[in-house]
């Protein structure tokens, strides 16, 4: 299927607004993305008239929403290119994905002293649940820094792995510079299991779990176009059967006594109480609409998308790009001399321009760059060279206010 960003962008309602009585530029992808009507629709619809709870009724509704509910776990099967629907947990998104390996997997398993290597480009929600076995375990987090431009070599991460490491957690994809790290040569490098996070990789790149090899990789709703609140992590077969439950409650037993317990089979097993029905079906909806405009597509209008930007970003020598590598996402962190990045990312809004200013939930990778903050204009697959260029019109209208 070809692909139309014009025809893209008709289908998300909200780009056709304006924002301080300017035309909306949304370049605050890499936090959340917008929704495409489909999406919205298919939200009203189950709760319009389909909705119910799931796998506990016997009446019409709930074996419509059952239905519909579980056949998400096939999308998401495909579009990771899973082996088994089964290997597919839905979660509420990448954090709490993180955290049920944190707690399923790792913590009855790992003593003090065992190792963890992360990178320094991990979001919080690939750090902070690692440092609770740090500090409840005495487990060792061991860091591996980037190249000065961002880039990860996989050698450099294999390098950090020693006899008593026994998980490499790393991202797919910087949140906060575009870096795309190559988890598959770093899972082919070694035995020991790998965690991919794949909250900004798999929304922009085609992904093949089976190919790359890892153990976990897991996704979040609101950046592939769908509902915050939605998500999913592929977790082996091999590795599921190593975990113990993350949460207790309906739906994730078989039989309950006053004396013991008998859980349901994966991943079931791991999908404690009711979940977010319409939030899943939600992003179902999001991954088919994806897939049907072909991520090989959207991958390659983005990588027009980021030379473009990246040429006319070189154009202003005032500006400074914190990591650069070369093969890198559509994802730009900015300083400026002279103007904190949240005065840079209020002077945008006033021109209609969204971006995010802050550290990105990565306080590690801000002091690896030595800043505390950036602005960061992230691009998604609506977005056009016109709207690179009114960025940077307001990069340059913000540069002249604090010259």
């Amino acid at each position: 299927m070809s692909f139309d960003v014009e025809t893209v962008r008709a289908d998300f309602p909200i780009l056709s607004r304006q924002v301080n009585n300017r035309p909306l530029v949304y370049l605050d992808n890499g936090a959340s993305a917008q929704k495409p009507k489909v999406v919205i629709d298919a939200i009203s619809n189950a709760y319009e008239g389909e909705y119910a709870n799931v796998h506990r009724g016997l009446h019409y509704l709930s074996n419509l929403a059952t239905e519909k509910y579980e056949g998400v776990r096939g999308t998401i099967a495909r579009f990771l290119n899973a082996p088994h629907e089964d290997e597919v947990i839905f979660t509420s998104g990448a954090t709490e994905a993180i955290n049920l390996v944190s707690y399923g997997w790792a913590a009855p398993r790992f003593q003090p002293g065992d190792e963890i290597v992360l990178s320094v480009l991990e979001h919080h929600a690939n750090i902070v649940p690692w440092h609770f076995l740090r500090e409840r375990q005495g487990v060792v987090l061991k860091w591996v820094e980037p190249e000065a431009d961002g880039s990860l070599p996989p050698e450099k991460v294999l390098a950090a792995v020693g006899p008593k490491t026994r998980l490499i957690a790393v991202t797919h994809m910087s949140n906060v510079t575009g870096t795309v790290v190559d988890v598959g040569a770093i899972a082919r490098g070694t035995d020991v299991p790998v965690l991919a996070d794949g909250s900004q990789a798999a929304v922009h790149l085609p992904v093949d779990v089976g190919a790359l090899g890892v153990d976990f990789y897991c996704i979040t709703g609101h950046k592939l176009y769908g509902p915050s609140g939605s998500g999913a992590i592929w977790i082996s077969r091999e590795r599921q059967a190593e975990m113990r439950p993350f949460m207790g409650g309906g739906d994730m037993i078989r039989t309950v006594t006053r004396d013991s317990v008998d859980y349901a089979d994966a991943p079931l097993k791991f999908e404690a109480g009711t979940p977010g029905i319409v939030n899943q079906i939600g992003l179902g909806v999001a991954l088919e609409y994806m897939m049907g405009l072909g991520m090989e597509n959207i991958a390659a209008h983005e990588k027009m998308l980021r030379d473009y930007a990246r040429e006319r970003l070189r154009e202003l020598n005032w500006l400074h790009i914190q990591g650069d590598a070369p093969d890198k996402g559509a994802i730009f962190s900015m300083t400026m001399d002279g103007a904190h990045a949240h005065d840079i990312a209020t002077i945008l809004d006033k021109r209609g321009i969204a971006v995010r200013a802050g550290s990105h939930c990565a306080m590690p990778l801000m002091d690896f760059f030595g800043v505390t903050a950036t602005a960061r204009a992230s691009f998604g697959m609506y977005n056009t060279r016109a709207e690179v260029d009114a960025l940077i019109d307001g990069l340059q209208f913000s540069r002249e206010l604090f010259a």
